[in-house]
């Protein structure tokens, strides 16, 4: 009987799971039966752009937290596709840090080329999975809600390709319940445009803070604040944005900071950061883990220590996205393929999880964990037939990257590198950053 397989979610992870086992059929292996479960209309995950927030169409919560005029935060030579250049899909070298739209094009390109479209199930909502420990199986039931029908079915694995960047933290702050504006999280940030003219307060001191920040200075904003609760961000930012210390309570329209400080606000912004959250999960099954670069309780970042029939792609905090989670992608199939045979001790394999936790823990320096990362990439694609690249040099252009945020944090993405899959050098971009505001892909790829 042929196994069957079912992956949670058609974002970058799931899509990578899908080119994997493509990827071995098309090589002449015997592949099981893979079913991809979508919740969205369309494939791409967070890429797949909507304007909704609170609920979709169906009445579920919006997934996605992409925002329009995004362009990516790292450099796209730090993620490029091993088997599917950047050159490949456009035709030609195009500028290192492409806007939304683009990046989806691209992203869809490889699929496509793939066919796997007819793997997808879209509308289809996982509600709930549970093991048989008897008949050593899944059981899946779904929710099709274009057709409001709900079935079950039974998978030999299951693979979580589902994303932890959809499920907002939200904290709570005294005088949040009286203010007299907006307060939205970064999951529900849509158009920066909505700012303009506006004092902002941005809460928060990660990549989400500095890059929506960095939106509504852009398109506009009066002023930018930003606080944090243990390290400021520490760029040398624009003359009308500035870091305050942790936000104490809201009165009005005035916030008031841990320094004793106030400051009248207009709209309050939460880059509070996300939580793994696996509602369609039972205890034995559901991953518990935080947003670093080792997650709990996955044996060499994929295989699910407490059941190994299960797998987690893409939950790690990343430097890497797409090549990992391809990396990710192809050792899993070759584990469900037994091409690699995974330790049936449980010891061994809560020792692998342990050991790369202490490794992330014993040096925090920034350049570590992107090598570290790095390191974790090779050791996968080691084992597979994954195409090798040169990973140290995407480490170089992420290296590169934090150099360039240092030197001007409203201009590093005027920079170019080179492709470590092609050897190409991008070209500058014909426009930049701070006053590109058409951030359409026919914009940004003209010449």
């Amino acid at each position: 009987m042929t196994k069957r397989v079912a992956v949670i979610g058609a974002g970058p992870s799931g899509l990578a799971q899908l080119r994997a086992f493509q990827s071995a059929a098309r090589k002449g292996a015997e592949i099981p039966e893979v079913v991809c479960f979508e919740k969205q209309s369309n494939w791409g995950g967070l890429w797949n752009y909507t304007w909704r927030t609170g609920t979709d169409e169906h009445g579920e919560p919006v997934h996605g937290s992409m925002y329009r005029y995004l362009w990516t935060n790292g450099p796209k030579e730090g993620l490029e596709f091993a088997d599917y250049s950047f050159e490949e899909h456009f035709g030609k070298q195009i500028a290192s840090y492409p806007p939304r739209a683009v990046m989806f094009d691209y992203i869809e390109g490889r699929v496509l080329k793939a066919g796997v479209r007819d793997w997808i199930r879209f509308n289809s909502v996982i509600r709930w999975v549970e093991f048989d420990p008897q008949a050593n199986d899944f059981t899946v039931t779904v929710h099709d809600m274009e057709n409001d029908h709900v079935y079950r079915e039974r998978f030999d694995h299951v693979i979580v390709a589902s994303g932890h960047f959809s499920s907002p933290n939200v904290p709570e702050y005294p005088g949040f319940n009286q203010f007299y504006g907006r307060i939205t999280h970064a999951h529900d940030f849509r158009d920066a445009r909505e700012f303009s003219g506006q004092d902002v307060l941005v809460v928060g001191s990660s990549y989400s803070a500095e890059d929506i920040g960095s939106q509504v200075w852009k398109y506009g904003a009066k002023s930018v604040t930003s606080c944090y609760r243990s390290s400021p961000m520490g760029f040398k930012w624009p003359d009308n944005w500035e870091e305050k210390p942790a936000l104490v309570r809201v009165e009005g329209k005035t916030v008031f900071f841990s320094d004793g400080s106030s400051k009248e606000i207009d709209s309050i912004i939460l880059c509070t950061g996300y939580r793994h959250y696996f509602p369609f999960l039972p205890d034995d099954l559901r991953l518990k883990t935080a947003n670093r670069l080792a997650a709990a309780d996955l044996y060499k970042g994929v295989v699910y220590v407490n059941n190994p029939r299960m797998f987690y792609v893409g939950m790690q905090d990343q430097w890497f996205t797409f090549n990992m989670f391809d990396a990710q992608a192809w050792y899993v199939r070759d584990i469900i393929l037994g091409r690699i045979e995974v330790p049936t001790d449980k010891q061994v394999l809560l020792d692998d999880v342990t050991e790369r936790e202490t490794r992330e823990e014993a040096d925090p320096d920034v350049k570590y964990a992107i090598k570290y990362q790095g390191d974790y990439v090779k050791e996968l694609i080691a084992e597979t037939d994954y195409p090798s690249f040169n990973v140290d040099g995407a480490c170089d252009a992420f290296y590169e990257w934090k150099h360039h945020k240092a030197e001007d944090i409203m201009a590093f993405r005027n920079h170019p590198y080179r492709s470590v899959i092609t050897g190409t050098m991008a070209p500058v971009h014909h426009t930049p950053w701070k006053d590109a505001l058409d951030d359409s892909m026919e914009a940004y790829l003209k010449n």
